[in-house]
């Protein structure tokens, strides 16, 4: 799968977020605050996966179609793959 400019920026984000909390652990902030942004990057996190694993089915469900092979078995997979990132 091609990883476009796009998805690799959510990752960035998603890096930052998390150097930020680590940076609000060590100058000691306040429990909530910190499970707050915690929450915020899983969700970040969530979403990419969601966006990835979208992508990738399309992209392979359009190969599917060009070989005339069934495209259950890829659905049935990236819904798995959605399942197992919860």
């Amino acid at each position: 799968m091609d990883y476009n400019d796009q998805i690799k920026n959510r990752v960035k984000r998603i890096e930052g977020q998390l150097r930020g909390i680590l940076r609000m652990m060590e100058e000691d902030k306040e429990c909530k605050d910190v499970i707050t942004q915690l929450s915020a990057a899983r969700t970040a996190i969530d979403r990419t996966i969601g966006v990835i694993v979208s992508s990738n089915l399309v992209n392979c469900v359009q190969k599917a179609e060009e070989k005339g092979e069934s495209m259950e078995d890829l659905v049935k997979e990236a819904v798995n793959l959605l399942v197992k990132s919860r």
